[in-house]
């Protein structure tokens, strides 16, 4: 077959490679599959593509010790010295050591909002280079295109950026006019997919594809050692039409590996709250499905007003939509608003002064238990009757009599939503058991998201901390070795995780799970590892002669 793939998303930016440059005899084993092309495959790519960090010889660091740790062998690259070692002493907005470590040393005291040169400069080593694929079922970017019609923006203070490309010079030479430090959803998908471009990473990538399975292969009598075997499908274009279009055809494929890395991030499939009525209509689980909502016109300022169920950054973007149109928010969530692990309680407030101007309103603006019948929630006794709908008046247009309030906003925190009814109404219930019901347009749940791990057996449950219960960001992510990113349950060695999968929700802080699993990898090379095979330098350039589909596996981007 002579034809070629290509993976274009979007923002118009084109990725080709020919055909053979991804074919794969039978019986050869990859060295590094990488499934999930987001942020953190894009960035575990580029350092496995030879692009290597150095101490600058004219670098300073804020932190003395850390730097003195890094003087003690400027001559070897980061991916060579002792993470751990580096790590030692270490503090910062991450659970993850290297995290911590890497953040700062690409971004020194980014959260104080300086903007310190960083000590690390990048050479360009192919011979470093480790043979990889990266698997995505989109153009480069992941997730973050389908946040393309977001009207919101985000902050961008370098934390979007990857290794050797400034976000910020980027976007200058994208607009003309950068009037502020913001960027929509849509510049950094851009980004990220031209970031690929520039890097020269394309020929690592294989877009289209969908993993659907993830197997321990054991050794056989020819002397293969055990590894992974990746299947799935992925989506090419076919016989070309008399139009001039082509048939959209869906190829499987399966691939041997010595590692694998879960790079999936954990927005695939919306978490429910698992209440009666989830399921009617004016019940969303998604942010878009607001967007496509107020694009139709159903919510302005004489809605009745729009249930927001959740205390992250969704939810606060959700609150900030509204607000926009002068739609009354209910805004209900589980935590107090002093609880440090409410993520408004992490961020800098100054360079995310709309989140904090929102924690401000669910601080000084909360529902009042004591709420008399004629305010538009109604109090309740458990087990009471509600009012009939026409008992309720409008939202009191200032909850609060601070001068900084929004008026039309009211928080329940330490609530919960018990039933949403067929007639628009949603109860609430508070940690005492005293009951609300509000009447409301929408209701947009937004509690977080589980990642797609079908691939894996009990979608990969067992490898979380709690395997009874689904992996998730913040409360049961994938337990990994806290210096390598090893999956610490997996059936075999060479399974890796990084990213959300592994509780690192923020791009600045999953860049140093990429290092993490490219240092290992390294030392793995270096410890002379012949039976993987970890430095075929003529593995991307092997010509494939013509065989049959049963013979060649095909991944063409």
């Amino acid at each position: 077959m002579e034809t070629s793939q290509i993976c274009e998303g979007s923002a118009g930016n084109t990725l080709k490679m020919d055909l053979h440059d991804k074919e794969i005899a039978p019986g050869e084993i990859v060295p590094v599959v990488i499934i999930g092309n987001g942020p953190s495959g894009i960035c575990l790519s580029y350092l496995l593509s030879g692009y290597t960090p150095y101490l600058s010889p004219e670098a300073s660091h804020p932190n003395p010790l850390l730097y003195s740790k890094l003087a003690e062998q400027r001559h070897l690259s980061l991916l060579e010295q002792d993470l751990e070692y580096l790590c030692e002493g270490l503090e910062g907005r991450s659970s993850n050591p290297v995290a911590v470590l890497f953040d700062s040393l690409l971004l020194p005291d980014s959260d104080f909002g300086l903007d310190h040169t960083s000590p690390l400069e990048w050479r360009y080593e192919p011979e470093r280079a480790i043979p990889h694929l990266v698997l995505g079922k989109g153009p480069p970017g992941g997730a973050w295109h389908a946040m393309e019609g977001s009207m919101l923006t985000l902050s961008l203070a370098n934390w979007m950026e990857l290794p050797g490309l400034k976000l910020k010079d980027w976007i200058r030479d994208k607009r003309r006019n950068l009037r502020n430090d913001r960027a929509t959803p849509a510049e950094i998908a851009s980004y990220y997919q031209h970031y690929v471009s520039q890097m020269s990473l394309e020929q690592s990538f294989a877009c289209g594809t969908t993993v659907t399975s993830v197997t321990r292969q054991p050794g056989n009598q020819e002397g293969s050692p055990p590894c992974w075997r990746v299947t799935g499908l992925q989506h090419r274009e076919g016989e070309e039409l008399g139009d001039g279009s082509a048939v959209l055809e869906e190829v499987p494929f399966s691939l041997l590996a010595h590692n694998v890395v879960l790079a999936t991030g954990t927005h695939d499939i919306p978490a429910r709250l698992g209440v009666d009525g989830e399921f009617l209509p004016f019940v969303y689980h998604s942010f878009w499905e607001l967007e496509a909502a107020i694009s139709r016109g159903e919510l302005d300022q004489a809605s009745d007003p729009l249930l927001v169920v959740g205390a992250g950054l969704t939810a606060a973007d959700a609150v900030l939509a509204a607000h926009h149109l002068n739609t009354h928010i209910y805004h209900v969530f589980r935590r107090s608003v002093t609880d440090p692990g409410l993520i408004f309680n992490q961020l800098p407030k100054v360079l995310y002064p709309e989140y904090h101007k929102v924690h401000q309103m669910m601080t000084q603006q909360q529902h009042q238990p004591s709420s008399q019948p004629q305010d538009l929630v109604q109090s309740l006794h458990p087990h009471s009757a509600p009012s009939s709908p026409s008992s309720l008046s409008p939202l009191p247009s200032t909850t609060s009599s601070s001068p900084s309030s929004y008026s039309g906003y009211l928080s329940f925190p330490l609530h919960r939503v018990v039933e949403f009814r067929p007639d628009r109404k949603c109860v609430l219930e508070s940690d005492s058991g005293q009951q609300t019901v509000v009447q409301v347009s929408k209701a947009l749940v937004l509690i977080g998201a589980h990642p797609n791990l079908s691939f894996l057996d009990n979608n990969g449950r067992s490898l979380s901390f709690n395997p009874n219960e689904p992996i998730t960001c913040r409360r049961n992510p994938i337990e990994v070795d806290p210096f390598t990113n090893k999956v610490v349950a997996a059936e075999g060695p060479g399974m890796y995780a990084m990213g959300p999968l592994v509780g690192e929700n923020f791009v600045r802080f999953l860049k140093g799970g990429a290092l993490a699993i490219a240092s290992d990898l390294a030392k793995r090379q270096r410890q002379g590892m012949e039976q993987e095979d970890l430095t075929v330098d003529r593995w991307l350039d092997r010509q494939v002669t013509t065989q049959t589909q049963a013979e060649v596996c095909v991944l063409d981007s």
